[in-house]
């Protein structure tokens, strides 16, 4: 039996619709949020992190009514399944990200939000010219994650997914899709301490962390995850960016965080307080209200 989000009133409240567009040569499936886009306003294109789904910035999208948010699973998660001839690393998730705004034809202003992994993807997209008016950056992993605050866990993840890769087919996706696993790092991660919250967010990764189907995809993505970051292409975003970090990430620490800000061209920083690498779960309010002035700024 499933936990009830403590926002499903206010997502309520948002039209949803499930789409699906033919991109590279796969399905991807996106969710459509909000009233259709339109010549004047803004499509906020959101990209979810490593093993997630669309589920998991829908606590934010709940804070966003009247924004028309476009929202996909990341190719080989969720309900899309893997691409056929791009690698399932950074480079491939940006190429597909482009083709993938390109193939929403939106009529009006895009901008684009990756969170965690999906900050390095479209930290490596903005490198190359994605064509968006801004973007936002939520727990952006600033700096390599070996060398986070709690870079011990890491590394403990890197021998995990290495055990998983050695393992025989079978016993590697059962590995991977461990509940016990999947729960350790549900609890390392949060720092909330209402217990229903906790609850929520333990319940969500344990209904979405495994959705995948193919074990390659989760390996080749993982690599990705700690080996590259948002630092390595900030020279090259020219397109205004605001980065969400949080006080307490045990992946990105804030002195990383100020570090991105000072290489982007042109962005702001905001620290949220009290959270870790969950702000999408356990500050979502105070995320969209971020997101909210800075889409007046730079879309009027």
């Amino acid at each position: 039996m499933s936990v009830e989000s403590p926002y499903a009133d206010l997502l309520d409240r948002i039209p949803v619709t499930e789409r699906v567009s033919e991109v590279l040569g796969s399905p991807t499936h996106w969710w459509e949020y909000g009233e259709p886009a339109t010549a004047e306003g803004t499509t906020l294109v959101v990209v979810h992190g490593f093993r997630g789904d669309h589920h998991g910035l829908e606590p934010v999208i709940a804070h966003l009514p009247g924004i028309h948010i476009v929202s996909p699973d990341l190719p080989g998660f969720g309900a899309s399944p893997p691409l056929d001839f791009v690698a399932h690393d950074v480079d491939g998730y940006a190429t597909w990200l482009g083709a993938f705004i390109d193939k929403l034809d939106s009529p009006g202003r895009i901008v684009v939000l990756g969170h965690s992994f999906g900050s390095i993807v479209v930290s490596a997209a903005l490198s190359r010219g994605l064509d968006v008016a801004a973007a936002i950056l939520v727990n952006p992993i600033a700096a390599p994650a070996l060398a986070g605050p709690r870079g011990i866990l890491t590394r403990l993840a890197v021998v995990y997914y290495q055990a998983a890769t050695a393992l025989p087919e079978k016993a590697g996706f059962a590995l991977l899709r461990n509940r016990a696993i999947v729960r350790v790092m549900s609890v390392s991660m949060a720092k909330t301490r209402d217990k229903d919250l906790l609850r929520f967010i333990h319940d969500q990764h344990d209904r979405y962390f495994s959705a995948f189907d193919d074990r390659r995809v989760v390996l080749e993505a993982f690599r990705a995850s700690v080996s590259q970051d948002a630092s390595e292409y900030a020279a090259h975003v020219e397109v205004p960016v605001l980065l969400i970090a949080a006080d307490r990430d045990d992946i990105t620490p804030v002195e990383a965080q100020h570090r991105l800000d000072e290489s982007l061209a042109d962005s702001r920083l905001h620290v949220i307080d009290g959270v870790g690498h969950l702000i999408h779960y356990e500050k979502p309010a105070e995320a969209a209200e971020q997101i909210i002035a800075f889409l007046n700024d730079v879309t009027p």
